[in-house]
C-alpha cells in the first residue's frame, strides 16, 4: 500500500536546464523554442523560429497576472513528447513556466538558463552558421 505522505524531495522535480550553447545546438537539431515573455518584449527580438506564449499577461508593481491559458496555448504548438526550449529574458520566468509544463506532462521541455540575454551573448561568441 502506498503511503499518503510524500517527502519534499518527491514534490521537488528536477528542472531540466540547458545553457545557451546547448540551446543553439538543440535549435539546429530541430527543437522548438517557446518564448514566455510578453508580446512587446518578444517583438523587440527573439530566438530564430521562437513561438511566443506569454507566461504572464501583465507585470506591474502591484503584481503579476499569470496567463490562465498558458498550458493550453503551448499544447496547441507542441505535443507532450516534443522537445522544446523554454526561454524568457533572464531565466527566472522560464523556470516557472518549465515547471508548470513538466507538471502538465510535457516530458521534453528544457529551461534556458540565463534566458534570451545569455542566448544572444552565446550567439555573438559563435562563428556564423550556414542556414
Amino acid at each position: 500500500m502506498a503511503s499518503a505522505a510524500t517527502s519534499s524531495s518527491d514534490k521537488e522535480q528536477v528542472l531540466p536546464t540547458i545553457d545557451a550553447d546547448q540551446a543553439h545546438a538543440l535549435l539546429i537539431s530541430g527543437h522548438g523554442y517557446i518564448d514566455v515573455r510578453m508580446q512587446e518584449d518578444f517583438d523587440k527580438g527573439h530566438a530564430p523560429g521562437a513561438r511566443n506564449v506569454p507566461y504572464y499577461l501583465s507585470v506591474t508593481p502591484q503584481g503579476k497576472e499569470k496567463n490562465p491559458r498558458f498550458i493550453e496555448e503551448v499544447a496547441a504548438l507542441f505535443g507532450k513528447d516534443d522537445g522544446f526550449i523554454v526561454g524568457c529574458n533572464t531565466g527566472n520566468r522560464s523556470r516557472f513556466a518549465t515547471a508548470d509544463l513538466l507538471h502538465a506532462g510535457f516530458k521534453n521541455a528544457r529551461n534556458l538558463q540565463g534566458g534570451y540575454r545569455s542566448f544572444l551573448q552565446s550567439a555573438n561568441q559563435q562563428p556564423a552558421q550556414q542556414q
